[in-house]
């Protein structure tokens, strides 16, 4: 449960990062991503053009911290790590962002081809695995499943494992693996 961001690369440098915005325009907030330690800078290969989509979030461990030291210096504490992570990234001073330590998973290749020669990924699960090669964080747990039963048990168990996890989770996302039948 965090803020939804694209991040564009051009020749495998991170150029831009928006957020969805009203879902036509997002808000431009490049310099305060740049801060998040998980978003790689550079890939580990200069890829024409690419853009992915992840989701920032706040762990739980550092928005207790931040409201434990918010709380001692008499100050509003954070209403939740999603809300803390949102606000974080429209800071106007980048290293107000930095310090609130938000991070991010990247779950979708929205533009571009994820290998130098053009080619395009056959799978979901082949897009994840290649943008793992190149140095992004993406979604951990995930898991390849066939059938109805098995995508109930696997919502079932992600419900269950909510208060082990180490960020907030509002849902499960079940996904077409195929990206032509997509």
């Amino acid at each position: 449960d965090g803020l939804s961001v694209s991040l564009t690369y051009r020749d495998g440098v991170f150029v831009k990062g928006a957020t969805r915005g009203d879902g036509i325009t997002g808000e431009d907030v490049t310099e305060n991503l740049r801060t998040v330690r998980s978003i790689p800078l550079k890939l580990s290969e200069p890829l024409p053009y690419l853009v992915v989509r992840g989701e920032v979030y706040m762990s739980r461990r550092v928005f207790e911290e931040h409201n434990a030291k918010r709380e001692a210096e008499g100050q509003q504490l954070f209403a939740n790590p999603r809300n803390a992570a949102a606000g974080s990234l429209r800071q106007l001073d980048p290293k107000i962002a930095a310090e609130r330590k938000p991070d991010i998973f990247v779950f979708n290749l929205q533009e571009g081809s994820l290998y130098e020669d053009g080619r395009a990924c056959k799978t979901h699960t082949e897009s994840l695995d290649r943008l793992d090669e190149l140095g992004f964080t993406t979604l951990p747990r995930r898991k390849k499943l066939v059938g109805k039963e098995a995508i109930c048990e696997r919502i079932r168990e992600l419900g269950e494992a909510r208060p082990e996890l180490e960020f907030d989770m509002d849902g499960a996302v079940v996904k077409g693996n195929n990206l032509l039948d997509r």
